[in-house]
């Protein structure tokens, strides 16, 4: 299994995902088509499946018009979440595959979109397994609250997320990594590791190159959102329970000017 990122619009991420034996492909929230199909073309790779995240029109906006591209292209997205071009919805739980050493199983993660999915990608060979998490997980932060509640992105981080293998890739829909870091740094300024990362991102920016993926186990580490159960967090916000936590940090960061 090989993942290509390609950047669109001012700071989205498309993949591509490849099943190398069969060199059959699946995209994650193609905004731009073309762009899409020329990496697929300079792979040499045939387009089988479209995952859409959710929704909104910088994720699944250019579903259409890849269907137009690429006549029987299937379009995966969430059964509640009213996805433009959508062909095949889906469930928690449901899986496809791409070619015959890829797996995809979807998870369910609502709470920025009531219907939002991340997909969870294995491969026979031995790699770590990825997860593509649209706008739910960011890199060091999650997604706003817009058709959800604290308790869902709870669910969603803390309990779906989160229990995945630490090894998993994280592969998220923005190059929103160095102001997610610099505000993990207002919750927790003694945080050594967050303190590392953003260094880390910061050279990565200046040198043009992307910061993802991340993976479960960084997460775990240096994404405020995602350490809410600890005492020591909850402390810090003056909450006793991690989804008061979680509420308190996401306010704060829709108030925060970094």
């Amino acid at each position: 299994m090989k993942i290509y990122h390609v950047p669109c619009l001012e700071d989205n991420y498309s993949y591509l995902i490849v099943d190398e034996s069969s060199k059959e492909a699946a995209v994650v929230d193609p905004v731009e088509p073309e762009k899409l199909l020329e990496v697929a073309n300079a792979h040499g790779v045939n387009l089988k499946l479209v995952l859409t995240t959710h929704h909104h029109w910088d994720h699944a906006g250019g579903n259409e018009k890849i269907k137009q591209l690429v006549p029987g292209i299937r379009v995966y997205g969430g059964s509640v979440d009213n996805v433009k071009g959508c062909t095949n919805k889906v469930e928690n739980g449901d899986k496809m595959s791409l070619g015959a050493d890829v797996s995809i199983l979807c998870l369910h993660t609502p709470c920025h979109t009531k219907g939002h999915i991340s997909y969870y990608v294995t491969s026979k060979e031995v790699e770590d397994p990825a997860v593509f998490t649209g706008d739910t997980l960011f890199i060091a932060g999650c997604g706003k609250f817009f058709e959800g509640t604290a308790e869902q992105m709870y669910q969603s981080l803390c309990v779906t997320l989160s229990s995945l293998p630490k090894p998993t890739r994280v592969y998220c829909g923005h190059e929103y990594t160095v102001k997610n870091l610099q505000f993990a740094l207002t919750i927790e300024p003694d945080n050594l590791r967050i303190q590392q990362k953003l260094l880390w991102a910061q050279n990565q920016h200046q040198a043009g190159l992307p910061t993802i993926p991340s993976t479960i186990e960084e997460e775990l580490v240096t994404n405020p959102f995602m350490r809410v159960d600890l005492p020591e967090l909850q402390e810090k916000v003056g909450y006793k329970s991690p989804i008061e936590a979680l509420r308190e940090i996401r306010k704060r960061k829709d108030n925060w000017r970094g």
